[in-house]
């Protein structure tokens, strides 16, 4: 996809949510169609379970419906936008039916940790990462199978380092080791996949 197309497909999906805010049906629903295939892998990915996948989506699609207000429109990218929220809800709701949520569900907690900021795009370069999901596959998969594990683990399974120590059977400081040793590999192999 060329950065003209990038450019304008954001600019659509800044347009659709932008109707969302002003409660039109047929733009979430447009997003809706444009989306759910992506969502619903990724989801299922971390949920492990289709039917439960088809609950996260139908309630990531509540939330954008209910909590569009909460978008930072200075922010133009919807997508990595909607994508950050699909993962955050899918990671918490795994967390929770498996019982590792110490926090009620509320609208409170909903605003805070499952819809995302502009501080979690800059955080994790999630943005950059989508943008380069290639070049980041082809890394991911030049990495060792345990690097590759403990990243499954940390990223695609929403599991804490002290939750990754206890399933593995392994001391914390040896997560955190194996994590940033994983971590600083996958940076090195997506920097010299630039050159």
């Amino acid at each position: 996809m060329g950065s003209a197309q990038l450019t304008k497909t954001n600019s659509n999906d800044f347009e659709l949510l932008q109707r969302v805010m002003k409660r039109d049906s047929k733009a979430l629903e447009a997003l809706y169609d444009k989306y759910s295939p992506l969502l619903f892998t990724l989801i299922r990915r971390i949920v492990k379970d289709d039917k439960l996948a088809e609950e996260v989506l139908a309630d990531v699609f509540v939330i954008i419906w209910q909590k569009t207000n909460l978008y930072n429109f200075d922010y133009k990218n919807v997508f990595t936008w909607i994508v950050l929220l699909t993962k955050n809800k899918a990671v918490d709701t795994l967390r929770r039916r498996n019982g590792f949520a110490k926090v009620e569900y509320s609208d409170e907690y909903e605003n805070n940790f499952i819809i995302p900021t502009v501080y979690d795009y800059n955080e994790f370069g999630f943005e950059e990462a989508l943008n380069k999901s290639e070049q980041l596959k082809s890394a991911i998969s030049k990495l060792t199978e345990a690097q590759r594990y403990v990243l499954q683990l940390a990223f695609f399974e929403g599991m804490t380092q002290s939750e990754i120590a206890a399933k593995l059977k392994i001391p914390l400081p040896t997560v955190k080791s194996k994590l940033t040793v994983a971590l600083n590999s996958l940076k090195e192999k997506m920097n010299s996949e630039e050159v």
